[in-house]
């Protein structure tokens, strides 16, 4: 394998001119490889790369068009970042509600192995959640000012104070070991089922990750897929052999899941988002058509139809 050294930003210019990249702005491309990562914005490339060997650009290919995707991943990265952000909150406060009412409000109460699933399979599982839980509160609990405020306080952290501190995959873990009953009472909230909610919250987990860390999300897939959907239908995704070909583990998937667990006024603001980042990445880029970029995406062609279905 060869060895990647390091480039300046004029070798970094010289190569992409290499791969038949039209520089218009020499000064300006050179300041925005500078400022954004040449690593970062190369890795929009295979959008426009020639399907002969992938290592040259298509003809009249502009740097302004590979940056426009690179700006327009930023864009939608932003804006369903801070809607999972609210579906984290809202099962954060969700869970901690339903269960301080049940089992109440202290760790060792609500904590107690006995409170979670009993079956023996997740025997370990469990265990290991809860440990996971335990040590947050050991590692986080002091670092924070509202678990600071109750710990030298009261000598306890509420339920609702310590989901502050969970990451979302731990809170995703610790719904899976809770007891159907009380998956159950949770899920109702959205109209779907436990299982649906569980795989739901673990892929929401992952998408999250990959936002909050700034990799690409375009064409992110994850590897596990969303069940099949009443919008799957409604929309007439075509299908193959192995199901429907869009919203399964794409972006649109991501789409699917919050259109069910957001509100319908949230989910409105971040589809007329979306269309307006969609509609302005078609305005800068022409030498790939819209529908090739959708289906890059995994965004049927008529994906803005479900901001209106029920």
């Amino acid at each position: 394998m060869t060895e990647k050294i390091f480039k300046t930003i004029d070798e970094q210019v010289e190569i992409l001119k290499g791969k038949d990249l039209v520089i218009k702005n020499e000064a300006k491309t050179r300041e925005i490889l500078f400022r954004e990562n040449y690593f970062f914005i190369s890795g929009y490339r295979h959008l426009f790369m020639t399907k002969e060997t992938g290592k040259k650009f298509l003809s009249g290919t502009t740097f302004e068009e590979l940056y426009a995707t690179f700006l327009f991943d930023r864009a939608i990265r932003n804006t369903f970042f801070k809607n999972i952000l609210i579906v984290e909150n809202n099962i954060k406060s969700i869970m901690s509600y339903q269960l301080s009412r049940k089992y109440g409000f202290k760790e060792k109460d609500y904590l107690d192995f006995k409170n979670f699933s009993q079956d023996a399979l997740q025997s370990r599982q469990v265990h290991d959640v809860l440990n996971k839980v335990k040590r947050q509160i050991r590692v986080n609990g002091r670092k924070h000012a509202a678990t600071y405020h109750y710990i030298e306080n009261y000598g306890y952290i509420p339920l609702w104070i310590l989901v502050k501190v969970l990451s979302f995959g731990i809170v995703a873990e610790f719904y899976d070991i809770l007891k159907y009953d009380d998956q159950e009472d949770i899920s109702n909230v959205y109209k779907i089922s436990p299982d649906v909610l569980t795989i739901y919250l673990s892929l929401l987990s992952n998408f999250r990750n990959v936002c909050a860390h700034e990799d690409i999300l375009y064409d992110h897939r994850t590897q596990r897929l969303i069940p099949d959907t009443k919008y799957h239908e409604m929309l007439n995704i075509p299908s193959d052999d192995e199901g429907y070909i869009y919203g399964k583990n794409d972006l649109f998937s991501l789409v699917i899941m919050l259109k069910v667990l957001l509100r319908k006024e949230d989910f409105d603001v971040m589809a007329d988002e979306i269309k307006r980042e969609v509609e302005l990445l078609d305005e800068a880029i022409n030498v790939v058509p819209l529908d090739t970029i959708l289906n890059r995406i995994g965004f049927p062609s008529n994906w803005y139809d479900i901001k209106e279905m029920e």
